[in-house]
């Protein structure tokens, strides 16, 4: 047990923990590993696991296709990217109750490549719109930009400027449901024109939910794509109008609007989120679900993000 544990609190006052992962049932990871403590407020609880455990695709040593038999657990893996998600700080500052930095980099750029990452988030929309009373596909959407700020990581290749915000780094393009889930995210660089990024969403929404017909968005996608979208795509592209404001009175709610942006606010909340460290786009967008997809498995599990409920303050 590391001694991070022993000099906190007694183990009794910890949140233990079991898993099912395969590397934990088949592979090479230590006998004492199954079973953890909750140290952490973004370590995932039993409920939590359930719900995307059966997400994570079998390794290729368990199938058959040659590679060693992995030695650490996916579910400490996944706390730890959900730790770097929401408290930020770099990969080579992870704790030690985690698997080794580069371990987990290696996880995050496979996982990435094989796509896990999306199909973990689309699992969750499913179940969350399923518990809300809706169907799992939805039938509109709301589209939206938001540029943010790159560090010195982020290469001159895959970032540009927002004349608009006075922004140089990248824009996210996220398309949500009418409960502020995310769809569908893609990242380019901050230069990118709304209108353009929106029609490749488009398509791929399409293609995806094939239910969605109707979209709302903002003045910044006026123009020649709405009439666009619904010759090529048969969506019906709306702009809502703003209500405007008069000298005195208070802030207001454009209609649909409100719920992309909310989710925007949602992503920010996440430190990993507020800028982009990430030198390649698709990691980036990663993180992004990631980040969607703290706030998703804590509804399910009916958690809270305020507080540190389920954590015992003392292990801090």
């Amino acid at each position: 047990m590391p001694q991070f544990y022993q000099l906190a609190v007694p183990a009794a006052n910890f949140t233990t923990r079991t898993c099912a992962c395969l590397p934990c049932r088949f592979g090479n990871v230590p006998s004492w590993e199954p079973e953890h403590e909750r140290a952490f407020e973004t370590d995932m609880t039993d409920t939590e696991w359930d719900e995307v455990r059966g997400v994570i695709p079998s390794p290729p040593w368990l199938e058959g296709r040659g590679g060693r038999p992995e030695e650490y657990c996916h579910r400490r893996m996944l706390d730890a990217l959900r730790y770097l998600a929401d408290n930020g700080g770099k990969w080579r500052a992870l704790p030690e109750p985690f698997p080794p930095p580069r371990k987990v980099f290696d996880f995050f750029r496979r996982w990435v490549r094989q796509n896990v990452f999306a199909q973990i988030h689309s699992a969750l929309v499913k179940k969350i719109r399923v518990k809300a009373g809706r169907s799992e596909q939805p039938t509109a959407a709301i589209i939206d930009a938001q540029s943010v700020k790159a560090a010195e990581t982020v290469g001159a290749s895959s970032r540009g400027f927002d004349g608009g915000k006075q922004v140089n780094g990248r824009k996210r393009h996220i398309v949500v449901d009418t409960l502020g889930l995310i769809l569908l995210v893609a990242v380019t660089g901050a230069d990118m024109n709304d209108r353009t990024a929106a029609m490749a969403l488009f398509h791929r929404l399409t293609l995806l939910f094939r239910r969605v017909t109707k979209v709302w968005a903002d003045h910044g996608y006026d123009g020649e794509l709405a009439p666009w979208a619904l010759r090529t795509l048969g969506l019906d592209l709306e702009i809502p109008d703003h209500p405007g404001r008069r000298k005195g009175e208070g802030f207001k709610v454009i209609a649909k609007r409100w719920i992309v942006e909310r989710s925007l606010a949602w992503i920010t909340r996440r430190r990993r989120c507020v800028r982009d460290y990430e030198r390649r786009p698709d990691h980036h967008a990663a993180f992004v679900l990631l980040a969607a997809g703290i706030q998703m498995s804590r509804r399910l599990a009916g958690r809270t993000d305020r507080g540190n409920r389920g954590v015992s303050r003392t292990a801090w």
